[in-house]
C-alpha cells in the first residue's frame, strides 16, 4: 500500500499588512504626541543678587485672575505702565510683581509681557 499525498502547496508569503498598519499607528501616536515648535519661556532673572538696590517710592504690583492692584489701588492693566512711570526714579528702576490668590501662570506671563512692552524690564517676583 502506498500513501499518495496531496502535491504540496506553494510556500505562502506572510502578509505585510498588520506590520504595515502597527508602523503607522506608531508613526500617528508619535506626531501626536511630539511637542512642535518652540516651548514659550517667561525670561526672569533671579533676585540673588546682581541687580541694583531698590530706591525711591514704592512700585507694588499686585495681581489675580482678575484686578492688577498699583501700591494697594485696583488699576488697570494697560493703565499699570503709565502709573508706573512717575514713580521710577531711573528707566531701569526695579517693579515688584506679587500674585494674589487665585493668581496662574498665565496671569503673571501676561503683566510680565505687558510691562516689558511698555519698556519696564527689571521685574521682581515675590512668592504670595
Amino acid at each position: 500500500m502506498m500513501f499518495h499525498f496531496a502535491a504540496p502547496r506553494p510556500a505562502r508569503r506572510p502578509s505585510l499588512t498588520p506590520m504595515i498598519d502597527v508602523v503607522f499607528l506608531l508613526l500617528v501616536f508619535f506626531m501626536l504626541a511630539a511637542r512642535f515648535g518652540q516651548d514659550i519661556g517667561l525670561a526672569l532673572a533671579p533676585a540673588m543678587g546682581g541687580t541694583a538696590p531698590y530706591e525711591g517710592p514704592p512700585r507694588l504690583v499686585e495681581f489675580d485672575a482678575r484686578s492688577v492692584w498699583l501700591n494697594g489701588v485696583e488699576t488697570g492693566l494697560e493703565a499699570v505702565p503709565d502709573a508706573l512711570r512717575p514713580l521710577m526714579p531711573e528707566a531701569d528702576a526695579i517693579v515688584i510683581l506679587r500674585p494674589r490668590e487665585g493668581a496662574s501662570v498665565q496671569d503673571l506671563t501676561r503683566i510680565s509681557e505687558t510691562l516689558q512692552d511698555a519698556g519696564i524690564a527689571q521685574l521682581v517676583v515675590m512668592e504670595p
